[in-house]
């Protein structure tokens, strides 16, 4: 798959920040079961290599890794499998050892010196990032118009409450959120909300 049609799987990637392994493939398991197929595990904890190729496991499941911020971590993520790449900002070198090895990329940006970085790089798919503290979604509309050839998914304070709105402008094809999986929620509470997102802007 190339990054527009995981972006377009469906309207919310939840970003998971895994503590524990063991609970990554009941989490896995309930978002799918929700409708949200597409998962990205942040490298935030000791435990998301692991919990990345536990994920794998879950049938639907499209497990990329997340806040990769050097070509280190990136050798790490391809030894785990990770179908996807997200990062929270755009380098050349990351950002061209991505790009020459045909893995997913959705590099964060968050103004327009970033964007054209990405473009040089052949890219045109980003994460703006951190969406609401970057401006909100008035910045964004702002951004793409000059770059109408891209598509966003922003990330970073987006709620349920105000993903329909950030998902009502056509260049953005989803967003990223943490609020489907909040802490201490039982995996029945987490289906529950996935299937809620799954359904948003459609």
């Amino acid at each position: 798959m190339n990054i527009e049609a995981i972006m377009k799987t469906a309207p919310v990637i939840p970003v998971l920040v895994i503590e524990d392994a063991a609970t990554a493939k009941p989490l896995a398991e309930a978002l799918v079961k929700g409708g949200l197929r597409v998962l990205e595990v942040t490298l935030r904890t000791e435990a998301a290599l692991e919990a990345i190729a536990e994920m794998k496991k879950v049938e639907g499941a499209i497990v990329g890794a997340g806040t990769v911020v050097n070509t280190d971590q990136f050798e790490q993520v391809m030894k785990a499998d990770a179908e996807f790449i997200v990062s929270p900002g755009l380098t050349d070198r990351l950002g061209d050892a991505i790009t020459r090895s045909g893995v997913p990329y959705l590099p964060g940006v968050a103004n327009a010196g970033d964007i054209m970085r990405g473009l040089d790089l052949g890219l045109t798919h980003f994460k703006f990032f951190p969406a609401e503290t970057s401006g909100g979604l008035k910045a964004l509309k702002a951004l793409a118009a000059p770059f109408y050839q891209c598509n966003f998914c922003p990330t970073g304070g987006i709620t349920a409450a105000t993903a329909p709105e950030w998902l009502g402008f056509d260049p953005i094809l989803c967003v990223g959120g943490s609020w489907v999986t909040p802490k201490g929620a039982s995996y029945e509470q987490v289906e529950t909300l996935a299937r809620e997102a799954a359904s948003l802007g459609r």
